[in-house]
């Protein structure tokens, strides 16, 4: 099968959507697909060469000046691969795919990767849509987006080539008990929330010292709210110990030094990171939100709080720290069952529901025949 990915970029940046694109291109290319990943470029590159996997330079940007030359790139692209599957992974591939080659062979898979894209609802110029969880499904349902045409592939990172064929990444000194959280720096992920619960933790574990020594906080991840985190950390008198490492090309180091993995996110589909924490055999605190409790086996794997839930939130972590053997169990819990966690199980959900939107195209181009067929004309081709 030749399948064509389309992004806006393959940077190395911590962006969930590449990373996941990443990850599926390279496994179908290692179960035998030939895979070319068309977007503006950045440090996967290389891997994706590594792979066997052509990468083209395709600029993808929503400014309406360069929808021309989009398209006219695309098209250039499809006459030169002619690919079974197309697959949009951001919006604005989505519809250079739609309307740029009106008379496709191919088949056109779109995934919505979050809801909050304001233009979500454009999946359907695809003919087959992707959701990342079951509640991005029903999210989108209740936008008027009907399941007809709709799949669910859960996001998984088991086994995740753009990690496991990385050089092993230099251990880090973590000061314990700690909890550590791997998200961008957005409200949306919760850091506020974790902030808030991390001061109630070390306000009411200061006369258990003799228990528990200074907890800590690690926070790793960049993003537009940093600066407004940093600013409550010190509000909160939690500053001297949080740790506001920056966004981190590896992580795993974080998670096996961990002793508590947290995601208090208010919004969140399908995160990767839950998945790579579970393959780090993490106690893990989360949030039901979105994706969050299908990746945590509904409880089994972690321990789940509601959104907003400070106290509760708080009340978790300060009981894992507490708690060795508590922890360590919660742990194991969260390193088994992690085959439906896996980018393996991943790319193999994709290649049925590419076959099918295949196969749904070509029962409509044959029903579309036989309307033609049974359709009178005259001979100046007037009905």
């Amino acid at each position: 099968m030749r399948i064509v990915h389309l992004a806006n970029h393959a940077q190395t940046i911590g962006n969930g959507t590449v990373n996941m694109m990443v990850d599926l291109a390279c496994m179908q290319a290692r179960m035998g697909q030939e895979v070319v990943v068309a977007s503006s470029g950045g440090g996967f590159e290389p891997l994706l060469r590594r792979h066997g996997i052509t990468h083209i330079s395709l600029q993808q940007s929503r400014q309406p000046w360069r929808v021309p030359s989009m398209i006219a790139g695309f098209n250039r692209l499809i006459d030169r691969f002619d690919p079974d599957i197309v697959h949009a992974h951001m919006m604005t591939g989505a519809l250079i795919s739609r309307f740029g080659s009106m008379r496709r062979r191919f088949a056109l898979v779109t995934t919505v990767h979050h809801e909050l894209q304001k233009s979500a609802s454009l999946v359907r110029a695809g003919d087959r849509m992707v959701a990342v969880s079951r509640g991005l499904a029903l999210d989108l349902e209740a936008r008027g987006i009907g399941p007809a045409r709709m799949s669910i592939v859960l996001n998984g990172a088991v086994g995740a080539p753009r990690l496991v064929t990385r050089p092993a990444a230099k251990p880090v000194r973590l000061k314990h008990p700690n909890i550590v959280c791997v998200a961008g720096m957005y409200r949306r992920k919760g850091i506020a929330d974790l902030l808030e619960a991390f001061a109630l933790v070390r306000e009411q574990s200061a006369s258990e010292r003799e228990f528990m020594p200074e907890p800590h906080l690690y926070l790793v991840g960049e993003g537009p709210d940093r600066g407004s985190m940093e600013a409550l950390a010190a509000e909160l008198g939690i500053a001297e110990v949080t740790h506001f490492t920056g966004f981190v090309a590896d992580a795993r180091p974080y998670f096996t030094s961990a002793d508590v993995f947290a995601l208090l996110s208010r919004q969140d589909p399908s995160p990767l990171v839950i998945a790579e924490a579970r393959e780090a055999g993490c106690a893990i605190v989360a949030t039901r939100v979105g994706g969050i409790p299908e990746m945590l086996d509904e409880g089994a794997a972690g321990l789940l709080v509601p959104a907003g839930d400070i106290g509760q939130a708080a009340s978790k972590l300060r009981w894992l720290l507490l708690d060795r053997p508590a922890r360590e169990q919660l742990a194991a819990r969260a390193g088994q069952n992690l085959q439906p966690l896996s980018v393996e199980r991943v790319c193999n959900e994709y290649l049925a529901v590419y076959q099918q939107a295949l196969t749904e195209r070509e029962a409509m181009k044959r029903r579309q025949v036989n309307l033609d067929a049974r359709t009178p004309r005259t001979t100046d081709g007037a009905i």
